[in-house]
């Protein structure tokens, strides 16, 4: 078996389920420090038999009043892992799609819609995009991967023109376990007295309140029962799903099976390296994680029988992998393209290059014929 076909049987019919990553993680601070976890806008609308979301920190209670936390949820994890491919040691597994748009220069590794993004899709490259998104809609997801091969790993909907769509191959996520919610106030004080000073009127001369010059830092502005951050009495773990039976479902060139195959190996590859990553230790202020030394990370290849078989699996050996198989595939040319501002005038009048305006020339066509 050589080392680009060492993973053939997970890419087989029958081969397995899913390889899922567990990795316990602790707070910089120590196992019971206090973290800061995601927090959330209100939830819209009424639901009569469900209490409406607040707003805060995604806490989910169960009836024996153990709870579990949101700290890090599958997208946001996503936008971490894949600027990875952006890094020096990483650059030669993707192609760098680089845009520039006014003063801004975006990687399209760092685009939130990846290649579905309208910063894409308003550049010299949009005929190309859609192109490739009509053929990933026919079953072949090739000539996607010679642009954007992290939007097959990651997941991408091209939601505003073909309506093509992949899910995540790769879906992690950071819980935190019976958690202490904590509380926090602050009391504001205004580097000098402004009104007793007479440096300022009284608020309400100026037909303002209190509130107003707090507002601007002229006034003292108390804060109190705010949000305090959390205490993970039950631990943090970060889990991470790469379903092989999603990659060998949706990643393939069509009938042809030796495209699918190198295909399928270069996906595998990019994901492997993705999963294994180290992830980033900040993750936002107050929220600064590192792996649980004592508890080593636990990989798992799951096959379609429920049979769990423990794998050994470094990065190093992982990317080493990834560059062999990126060789075989034969990754699609780095781009630099403009941000073109009558290309996006068009993608917002629902005109050129669009599913919208197709259906409007072929109305036509019809009406008139």
């Amino acid at each position: 078996m050589s080392a680009l076909t060492q993973y053939d049987t997970w890419l087989a019919e029958d081969g397995p389920a899913a390889l899922v990553l567990r990795e316990q993680l602790v707070p910089v601070s120590g196992p019971d420090g206090v973290i800061f976890p995601a927090s959330f806008a209100p939830a819209e609308g009424t639901d009569r038999e469900k209490p409406k979301f607040q707003g805060g920190y995604n806490i989910d209670t169960a009836p024996d009043n153990t709870n579990i936390c949101i700290i890090d949820t599958v997208g946001s994890q996503a936008n971490r892992i894949e600027p990875l491919f952006a890094q020096e040691r990483y650059q030669g597994l993707v192609p760098q799609v680089v845009i520039t748009a006014g003063t801004k220069t975006i990687n399209l590794l760092e685009a939130g819609h990846r290649a579905g993004d309208a910063a894409i899709r308003s550049t010299a490259l949009q005929t190309e995009i859609h192109k490739a998104f009509r053929a990933v809609r026919g079953g072949d997801a090739e000539p996607l991967a010679k642009i954007a091969p992290t939007s097959l790993v990651f997941g991408v909907w091209d939601s505003r023109n073909t309506q093509a769509k992949l899910p995540r191959l790769i879906a992690s996520t950071i819980r935190a376990y019976n958690v202490r919610p904590l509380t926090r106030a602050a009391q504001y004080i205004p580097a000098a007295e402004y009104e007793k000073e007479e440096l300022l009127p009284p608020p309400n001369e100026l037909k303002l309140t209190n509130k107003s010059y707090g507002e601007r830092g002229f006034g003292h502005v108390p804060s109190s029962g705010t949000h305090g951050g959390v205490i993970a009495d039950g631990g943090i773990r970060r889990e991470a799903v790469f379903s092989l039976g999603a990659l060998r479902t949706y990643c393939t060139a069509g009938t042809d099976k030796a495209k699918t195959k190198a295909l399928q190996r270069y996906i595998l590859g990019l994901s492997l390296v993705a999963l294994t990553a180290p992830i980033p230790s900040y993750l936002r202020q107050g929220c600064d994680l590192v792996p649980d030394v004592d508890k080593p990370r636990e990989l798992v290849l799951v096959h379609g029988d429920g049979r769990r078989e423990a794998v050994t699996l470094t990065h190093d050996n992982a990317l080493a992998f990834a560059r062999k198989a990126a060789s075989e595939f034969g990754i699609g040319e780095d781009r630099a393209v403009n941000f073109d501002k009558d290309l996006a005038k068009k993608d917002v009048l629902g005109e050129g290059d669009t599913e919208k305006s197709k259906k409007a020339k072929a109305k036509k066509t019809t009406e008139k014929s």
